[in-house]
């Protein structure tokens, strides 16, 4: 046990924030719904050493009941104003949003009613703004950073899990209220003619619309890009765990632990980590059930999967977690960074496919939500007058719409800041961050967030500078350049 308290020293008393007491959650705490019963299952599975990888889900894929809209393929009416091909926390979100304005909507995908697979976290504020907090099944008053054994950063922000049964109930109940109609089928082709877009679908039905969106995730084919898609990855591997013991404090998320003392009897899997690191994401739900993920933040090429789950059976084997059932498991691959989509282009795109993913961080589910809105605003401004924009003045508008010039230039800062990780070891990551999370909150918070403007990013490299230590100024100097040159280059080029 006094190993164990060890692992989480006490805040230093400069930035407790009160870590004695135990803060009231700012919204509700509900545990986190499942699909298998937790006590039924107690005891049937058990892994050993702190290995899970012998252990099988418990849960099974599940649809959601609900009465959605469908399309009749006995209709002959088979043009709409917007087509979105998936139905994904994007699609959905912007079909909910196009439609409030009588624009006429049609979804397609293979299993409307599927639920998502993975697990989001996102900050409490932002969830808040978007008027999307009733969509957490689950929130921290605090999160923290483990940078080594030595040092604890601990973040005054909450932070929550999305109920992603809620959040998709949500989403389809606006939907439905707002008359858009879903199609279950795979989409095959997309045409394009001067002034109306069509899909083809694997069961034969062809539908039209004046834009086709594709919100189908990082893998269609259906976005066109004009430059190489030199994409640095983020992989992960999650479970959902029924545990004996974790020591985690339940008032904290554990947004990174970068120790690497799990490592100490692993001296090949410890040299690979010290040059490609990776990190532990943990949300403790009650003494007995923890999500945990062991994720690589940025590498090119990318990271073995082995390599990563091998690395979180030594963590949680240090940590004395021996995992009695693995609920849920998550698969992680995301790419990040990279070039825009070609703009513009005849298929709009949100969600993966379209860029907005944060190139040094992963986030994507909140900033998606309120960039939605924003796009659905150019829809209608083409679709939903009475001068009926469409063809090509409507592709420059919606891509502009999404990426106008300002966005594209913090964009190109932020692949910056991706470029300058892709180039840190450990030791090199963990003076990053421990310097990072002594900025002003609202810079960091900014940044996390995709929420600085340019000026913004320029102060907060600056005091970034300022603030850090000489190895790390040392790894700025030495590291930065070249990435430094290709986001001033890239940057010349949108100003052109």
């Amino acid at each position: 046990m006094a190993t164990l308290f060890r692992l989480f020293p006490p805040a230093p008393e400069a930035k407790t924030f009160l870590l004695n007491h135990k803060p009231t959650p700012l919204f509700s705490s509900r545990k986190p719904q499942t699909t298998a019963s937790r006590k039924s299952h107690s005891g049937i599975q058990s892994s050993k050493f702190g290995s899970f990888l012998d252990l099988k889900p418990l849960s099974k894929p599940e649809s959601l009941d609900f009465d959605l809209s469908w399309f009749d393929p006995a209709d002959r009416y088979r043009c709409f104003d917007v087509i979105v091909i998936g139905t994904g926390p994007a699609g959905l979100r912007l079909a909910e949003q196009v439609s409030r304005y009588g624009v006429k909507v049609c979804c397609v995908d293979p299993s409307p009613l599927s639920m998502w697979p993975n697990n989001y976290g996102v900050w409490v504020d932002e969830f808040e703004s978007l008027g999307l907090v009733d969509c957490l099944d689950k929130t921290w008053p605090m999160t923290c950073v483990y940078i080594d054994d030595d040092k604890t950063k601990y973040l005054d922000r909450p932070y929550g899990r999305v109920g992603r049964k809620g959040f998709k109930t949500k989403l389809l109940e606006n939907c439905a209220s707002n008359g858009v109609r879903f199609h279950k089928a795979k989409v095959w082709k997309v045409k394009h003619e001067e002034f109306e877009s069509s899909i083809l679908c694997d069961d034969g039905i062809e539908l039209r619309a004046s834009l086709v969106v594709d919100a189908s995730g990082f893998a269609s084919t259906f976005t066109e890009y004009d430059k190489p898609r030199n994409h640095g990855y983020q992989i992960a591997h999650g479970i959902l765990a029924e545990v004996d013991y974790h020591p985690f404090d339940l008032d904290k998320m554990v947004l990174m632990d970068w120790r690497d003392s799990h490592l100490g009897n692993e001296p090949c899997l410890r040299a690979n980590n010290s040059k490609l690191p990776t990190f532990l994401y943990a949300m403790p739900f009650d003494s007995n059930l923890v999500f945990l993920e062991e994720t690589s933040l940025v590498s090119k090429p990318l990271l073995s999967y082995m390599e990563v789950k091998n690395r979180m059976v030594a963590r949680l084997r240090h940590l004395g977690i021996r995992v009695k059932n693995v609920i849920e498991e998550e698969k992680c691959l995301i790419p990040m960074g990279g070039p825009l989509p070609q703009i513009p282009q005849s298929v709009m795109a949100i969600g993966g496919t379209s860029g907005v993913v944060h190139p040094s961080t992963g986030y994507m589910v909140a900033r998606t939500m309120a960039l939605a809105p924003i796009l659905a605003g150019a829809i209608v401004e083409c679709l939903g007058s009475t001068r009926m924009i469409r063809g090509r003045p409507l592709h420059h508008r919606v891509w502009n719409g999404l990426w106008p010039l300002e966005r594209r230039c913090t964009r190109e800062f932020y692949s910056f800041g991706m470029e300058t990780l892709l180039k840190l070891d450990l030791n090199g990551t963990r003076r990053f961050f421990d310097a990072f999370f002594d900025l002003d909150p609202y810079y960091w918070q900014g940044f996390l967030s995709s929420s600085l403007s340019l000026g913004e990013l320029l102060l907060l490299s600056f005091s970034l500078f300022r603030n850090a230590s000489n190895p790390s100024r040392l790894d700025i100097v030495t590291k930065c350049p070249v990435p430094l040159a290709r986001m001033v280059g890239n940057l010349a080029l949108e100003a052109i």
